[in-house]
C-alpha cells in the first residue's frame, strides 16, 4: 500500500484506529455503533454523543457523572468503559461489545429454566453489590438494561440514570423520580426521598420474579393502577415457585425499605447459594485507570482528543490570571487565600517557590512511602491507593499552577475514597511532608 493510500485509510478510521460498523441502537442524544480496533482487532461498541445536543439539554454534568460511575465499577458482570474521547462536536464512549443481546430477548418465550434464572440472579446481585460498595447506584435495573455475553454471562449496562453516593443531599436521600414503571420501588413513587441502594434491590426482586415466572409481579395496562399495585406491594407467586424462592421474593419485594432484605442477607439464602460461584477477580491499575480523570470541557471550541494514557513529560503549569484566582475562592474575598493549610471542601492549597520538577518529585516520594501509585500528565498528578477489595481506594489529585514566574500554587483534592481516611492521611503524612515546599515560598519573597 502506498503512503497516500495509507493516509486515506487512516482518515477513514474513527479517531484514527476504529473501523466503524453497523448501527446497534440510538437515542435522543447518541448513537451506538459496532466498531473494530484495527490495531488490536478487538470488537467494541462506540457510543457517539452529539455535544451540541448535550449543551442544549444542559446535560454536561450528567455525562461527566456517567463517566465517573463507569470508572468506579469495573466488574466481570458490568459492561466496561474502555476510554472516552472527544472532538469539537462529538463525545465518544468506547465500550465493551457484548454479543448475546438483551436479557429481555431470552424472556420472549416466557420464563427461564430455574438453574439459568438463578445463575443470572446471582451474577446480578454480585454486580449490584460491587456497585453499591463503590457508591454507585443504577436506578434503572431491568432486563432491557442487562446484556448476555458470548459465554452466557450477565452484563449490566446503561448507567444513564445512575447516581453517586457522594452527591450532595440535605437529608441523605435522593428525590429524583426515575426508573422504568414496572421495576420502580414503591418509596420512589411517594417522592419523599429514597435510598437508591434499597430501590435497586427492589428492582432486582422484580427481575428475579420475571425470570422465574415469565411475567411481572405488578402489572396493569393502566399505569396508574400499576403504580397502586406497586405501592401496596401485594403480589401472588405462581404455584411452581418453591417455598425458599417465595420467601426470598417476599424479602426483596417488601414495600417497606427499612425491612427490605439487604444484599448480605440475600447471599445467605439457600436458594441463592445453590451452585453460587463467588466472583474473585483482580484488574490491573492501568486498565482501571484507562479513562482520564477529566472530560474535555464541552464548551471548548478547540479540536481535542482525550487519550487513555498518562503522559509522563513535564509541561509548563497553567498561568493563573486574576479571574482564575477569584474562582479559587468562595466569593470574592481573597484574604488568606493562599495561607498554609487553608481548606475548602475536600482539598487545600499552598504557595511554593519550588520548581515544578521538585514539586512532582516530592509528591512521588510521599506516594512511595505509603505504596500509592502515581499517575501524571504535565502539571497534574493522581496518587492512588490499593484497588484490592470492595472498598473504593483513596485517590488524591494534585495540580500545579503558576502564580508568578517564581511562585507556584499547588492545589490538592480528594478525588475518591473515604473522607476520614483522606483527612487522616493529609494531617499525618501529606501536609507534614509538604512543609519543605511551603518553606521555599519565604526564600523567594
Amino acid at each position: 500500500m502506498t503512503s497516500t493510500k495509507r493516509k486515506e485509510s487512516s482518515k477513514s478510521l474513527l479517531l484514527g484506529r476504529y473501523e466503524l460498523g453497523k448501527l446497534l441502537g440510538h437515542g435522543t442524544f447518541a448513537k451506538v455503533y459496532y466498531a473494530r480496533n484495527v490495531n488490536t482487532n478487538q470488537s467494541v461498541a462506540i457510543k457517539i454523543i452529539d455535544k451540541a445536543m448535550i449543551l442544549k439539554g444542559g446535560l454536561n454534568a450528567h455525562i461527566k457523572r456517567e463517566i465517573a460511575m463507569l470508572r468506579k465499577v469495573r466488574h466481570p458482570n458490568i459492561v466496561q468503559l474502555y476510554e472516552v474521547m472527544a472532538t469539537r462536536t462529538k463525545i465518544f464512549f468506547v465500550m465493551e461489545y457484548v454479543t448475546g443481546g438483551e436479557l429481555q430477548n431470552k424472556l420472549s418465550n416466557g420464563r427461564l429454566p430455574s438453574d439459568l434464572a438463578r445463575k443470572y440472579f446471582q451474577q446480578l446481585i454480585s454486580a449490584v453489590a460491587f456497585c453499591h460498595s463503590r457508591g454507585v447506584y443504577h436506578r434503572d435495573l431491568k432486563p432491557e438494561n442487562i446484556l448476555i455475553d458470548e459465554n452466557g454471562d450477565l452484563k449490566i449496562s446503561d448507567f444513564g440514570l445512575g447516581c453517586l453516593a457522594d452527591e450532595n443531599r440535605k437529608d441523605s436521600l435522593f428525590h429524583t423520580f426515575c426508573g422504568t414503571p414496572a421495576y420502580i420501588a414503591p418509596e420512589v413513587l411517594t417522592r419523599k426521598g429514597y435510598d437508591p441502594a434499597k430501590a435497586d434491590i427492589w428492582s432486582c426482586g422484580v427481575i428475579l420474579f420475571v425470570l422465574m415466572a415469565g411475567y411481572l409481579p405488578f402489572h396493569d395496562d393502566n399505569i396508574m393502577e400499576m403504580y397502586k399495585k406497586i405501592y401496596r406491594g401485594v403480589f401472588q407467586c405462581p404455584e411452581w415457585f418453591s417455598p425458599r424462592l417465595t420467601r426470598l421474593l417476599a424479602g426483596l419485594l417488601d414495600r417497606n425499605p427499612e425491612t427490605r432484605m439487604k444484599i448480605p442477607e440475600i447471599m445467605t439464602k439457600k436458594w441463592f447459594q445453590k451452585d453460587f460461584n463467588r466472583v474473585e477477580f483482580y484488574i490491573e491499575d492501568d486498565k482501571l485507570c484507562s479513562v482520564k480523570d477529566e472530560l474535555v470541557e464541552f464548551e471548548s471550541n478547540s479540536e481535542t482528543k482525550l487519550e487513555n494514557k498518562w503522559i509522563g513529560s513535564l509541561g509548563k503549569p497553567l498561568i493563573l490570571n486574576a479571574f482564575d484566582i477569584i474562582s479559587f475562592s468562595s466569593g470574592f474575598d481573597l484574604s488568606g487565600l493562599f495561607e498554609e493549610g487553608r481548606e475548602e471542601g475536600d482539598g487545600f492549597r499552598f504557595v511554593t517557590g519550588a520548581p515544578v520538577p521538585k514539586i512532582i518529585s516530592k509528591l512521588e516520594e510521599i506516594a512511595k512511602v505509603v505504596s500509592f501509585t502515581v499517575r501524571k500528565k504535565d502539571y497534574r498528578l493522581s496518587l492512588e491507593g490499593s484497588r484490592n477489595g470492595p472498598k473504593e481506594p483513596l485517590t488524591i489529585g494534585a495540580e500545579i499552577f503558576e502564580l508568578t514566574p517564581k511562585l507556584r500554587v499547588v492545589e490538592v483534592k480528594k478525588k475518591g475514597g473515604d473522607k476520614i481516611e483522606y483527612e487522616e492521611f493529609c494531617n499525618r503524612q501529606l501536609k507534614p511532608a509538604l512543609q519543605i515546599l511551603i518553606a521555599e515560598e519565604d526564600s523567594v519573597c
